[in-house]
């Protein structure tokens, strides 16, 4: 697997295309132009070779292994270590913010699930910042987090929101089990898993509840010039932004509104609307933290040998509920949160 292939971006390519028709916007449409082509022309080494995991006592050090890189406005990875694990902050806040993002995501995962970083075996987190000219995009590459600067019209730095940094993590952490893969519902269910666990790192690191919690991906990238939140909502698909320029947001909440297309490898960001909406309600019905309700059972159905790669909607909802009721009893409130949030959203009858 190629860098190229197995790239996943946060900003969604319908986004980009609004962006990068929009003349009220000349820098920005300038940008995203730059962003659509390069998800098929970024320069990566022909050969990325993941660094082994420290151990300690012949045991993986469980510690957080983080290395940021500067691209320096170049698109040839990995770019220059700027910053290294156990370094203070450089007063750069798109280093310093990776760096930080990375940290947080790693304990989420290790405090949560017990799991020593994206592949359950120390791998070092590495990311690189300032990739491109006012690059309109964050993404996991396969083996390191890549930030761009944003326009400054539309969008601000990709490093800003913590469930961003969580999100493209969490393609790693599919990428080394259940390897959804990347087409029509198996493809938006890797997108909405990557929603799920990115605003539940975020979640964590605020101690925030399910009720607590604003279910909005990328709250904050939009500069003040865009009228909307954020570039997805969980509690409400299509609803996080509504711009007379960029258009509304597209996500549909049900099967009612499923979205066929040949677009985006089958409508990938676009309908993990739907599960995305499952998850908010079984972990709103269930209550509490949803890492520890919700989050809990998403991640058994993850690791189960259950999920294969080409799993539809219907296929992972039975998984899910399978796997609530293995946790926390058959009958179980979460059990019936599960199996209402997923006939909600049309998913099951």
């Amino acid at each position: 697997m190629t860098p190229t292939d197995s790239r996943r971006s946060v900003v969604p390519p319908y986004l980009l295309h609004a962006v990068a028709q929009a003349a009220e916007f000349p820098r920005a449409a300038s940008a995203a132009r730059t962003a659509l082509a390069s998800l098929e022309l970024v320069q990566s080494p022909k050969h990325q070779h993941l660094v082994a995991p420290r151990r300690v006592s012949g045991t993986v050090d469980r510690s957080p292994q983080r290395t940021i890189a500067d691209a320096r406005g170049a698109t040839t990875l990995p770019g220059t270590i700027v910053r290294s694990e156990g370094d203070p902050d450089t007063g750069d806040a798109a280093v310093d913010e990776a760096y930080a993002g990375l940290g947080a995501t790693h304990a989420f995962w290790l405090d949560v699930f017990g799991r020593v970083s994206i592949d359950g075996a120390g791998l070092p987190l590495d990311a690189t910042v300032h990739f491109g000219q006012d690059y309109d995009n964050a993404y996991w590459d396969g083996s390191r987090m890549v930030f761009g600067d944003g326009d400054d019209e539309v969008f601000r730095r990709f490093t800003i929101a913590l469930d961003v940094i969580g999100h493209e993590l969490a393609h790693g952490v599919t990428q080394y089990t259940a390897d959804l893969t990347y087409q029509g519902q198996s493809g938006a269910l890797n997108e909405s898993i990557s929603d799920v666990f990115g605003s539940l790192v975020a979640q964590y690191a605020a101690g925030q509840t399910a009720e607590q919690a604003s279910w909005l991906i990328g709250e904050g990238l939009f500069t003040d010039a865009v009228h909307g939140d954020a570039l997805r909502s969980m509690r409400s698909p299509g609803t996080a932004y509504d711009d007379p320029v960029l258009g509304k947001d597209p996500q549909p909440a049900t099967m009612a509104d499923f979205v066929v297309t040949t677009d985006d490898a089958g409508g990938v960001h676009t309908n993990s609307g739907i599960p995305n909406h499952a998850f908010f309600l079984a972990a709103t019905a269930i209550g509490g933290y949803a890492w520890q309700g919700a989050g809990a059972v998403w991640w058994d159905a993850l690791t189960s040998d259950a999920v294969t790669a080409s799993i539809d909607f219907a296929g992972f909802a039975a998984v899910t509920i399978d796997a609530a009721g293995s946790r926390f009893g058959a009958g179980s409130a979460e059990h019936t949160a599960v199996q209402d949030a997923w006939r909600t959203v049309g998913v099951l009858d």
